[in-house]
C-alpha cells in the first residue's frame, strides 16, 4: 500500500503544479473578459467543490488521499476508485485546457 501512496502523491504533486499554470491562464484569460464560466467540472462530475478554477478540486484530491491514509485495506481499496476517477478527470482536462489555451 505505501507504494501506491507514494504514486498518488507524486501524481498529485505533478496535478498540483499543472492546475496552478491553468489557473495563472484563466486569471490572465478573465482580465481579458474572456472564460466566462460558473465551474471548471459539472456538478455531476464526481467532485463535492464548485469552482472557476483548478486547485480546490486539486485541494479536495488531496484531502481525499489524506483520508486514505485512515482507512483499513479494504476500506482503503474501495475509496480509492472515486479518488483515481477525479485524478483522471482532473488530468484529462487540464491537458484539454492546455491544448486549447
Amino acid at each position: 500500500m505505501q507504494a501506491v501512496h507514494d504514486q498518488l502523491q507524486e501524481t498529485i504533486q505533478t496535478l498540483y503544479r499543472k492546475a496552478v499554470d491553468a489557473d495563472n491562464k484563466l486569471d490572465g484569460l478573465q482580465q481579458a473578459q474572456q472564460g466566462k464560466f460558473s465551474a471548471v467540472f459539472a456538478a455531476d462530475s464526481g467532485f463535492r467543490t464548485q469552482a472557476k478554477r483548478f486547485t480546490p478540486y486539486v485541494q479536495e484530491i488531496a484531502e481525499d488521499w489524506q483520508a486514505l491514509k485512515t482507512l483499513d485495506e479494504a476500506q482503503f481499496k474501495t475509496a480509492l476508485v472515486p479518488l483515481v476517477e477525479k485524478i483522471q478527470t482532473a488530468l484529462q482536462t487540464l491537458a484539454q485546457f492546455q491544448k486549447a489555451v
